[in-house]
């Protein structure tokens, strides 16, 4: 067998990891079009805990379907102290995403949402002792360059005074919030396999937002809800939560994790994309140097590794 043809599945698994990132990113940045619409119609709160209900049954039953052990151990249930902490920092991104999104536009979301691999450099660095490397460092800050162009919408002003939207302002919390989560779902975890972990988070997400904001979700009629809300309820369920959980597990055994990182990027991209989709209008021009530095960051990122040159002999 050639050498070419020995590369060949590894070539061609890459290739489907690619694709199911792209797939992941597109999902991810319709819901910053489709959470958009929804902001200002249910409370925040409550719109989160009904999609981790319905995610954490969902995913648990996946869990069980897709297991070879038969789903859920005893041993997984050990310490819940875990998913309570991973889930209140989950929780707390997606309410303070859509309270976000009650005023920022999606694409400056999206473009504060690209600002989450620096962030989460930076965290793993002290929690997992993860340093990146000059490359990735450099993706990073022209990655950060060109989400502050579109959060700032191209006024150097506003950018020296520092004038960033309330709704984006709100969302760079939650943005935090998921960054610090990323690397303590690893530190945390004690071989859980993804799913599992990801339905106890949703499960102990939808209990501490009953215990937080009962009152509100008491105070919605879910029943009565308009049917293209329980659409973009269902889309944010099914679309950006379980399926994207299969996806980026399928690329991670796939790609390096600085390359899964990359589509992050490709983020605000997709969402200019979904509002042309659902007749929103393209975004000004003066935004798009912005979103050119971001796929530069995107590209950097996806380059390819060269590996180091043979040492002389002796």
């Amino acid at each position: 067998m050639s050498l070419s043809a020995a590369h060949d599945p590894d070539r061609r698994a890459a290739l489907q990891g690619h694709a199911a990132m792209l797939a992941f990113s597109a999902l991810v940045a319709g819901s910053f079009s489709l959470g958009a619409l929804v902001a200002n119609e249910v409370d925040p709160a409550a719109l989160t805990a009904i999609r981790f209900l319905l995610a954490a049954a969902v995913l648990g039953a996946l869990a069980v379907v897709l297991s070879r052990h038969g789903g859920f151990r005893p041993a997984h249930f050990r310490a819940p102290w875990r998913y309570l902490l991973l889930a209140a920092l989950f929780a707390g991104y997606f309410v303070l995403m859509f309270e976000g999104l009650k005023t920022a536009h999606p694409v400056s979301a999206g473009a504060v949402f690209t600002l989450t691999p620096l962030i989460t450099a930076a965290c793993a660095w002290p929690l997992l002792g993860q340093r990146p490397d000059r490359r990735i460092l450099l993706a990073l800050a022209i990655g950060a360059a060109g989400a502050l162009w579109v959060i700032f919408r191209a006024d150097l002003r506003a950018l020296l005074a520092f004038q960033i939207g309330r709704g984006e302002a709100i969302y760079f919390i939650g943005v935090i919030c998921h960054a610090v989560f990323t690397p303590m779902l690893k530190k945390l975890n004690r071989g859980e396999p993804a799913l599992v972990t990801t339905t106890m988070v949703m499960a102990a997400g939808f209990g501490l937002l009953l215990a937080w904001a009962w009152r509100e979700i008491a105070a919605i009629g879910w029943l009565s809800l308009a049917p293209w809300i329980w659409a973009v309820i269902l889309y944010l369920v099914l679309a950006t939560t379980a399926l994207t959980v299969v996806l980026l597990n399928f690329a991670a055994q796939r790609l390096p994790s600085s390359k899964v990182m990359a589509y992050t990027y490709l983020t605000p991209a997709w969402i200019i994309l979904w509002e042309l989709a659902l007749g929103h209008g393209a975004p000004g021009a003066l935004i798009l140097p912005g979103v050119a530095l971001i796929v530069i960051a995107l590209l950097l990122l996806l380059r390819e590794d060269r590996p180091a040159p043979p040492q002389p002999p002796g």
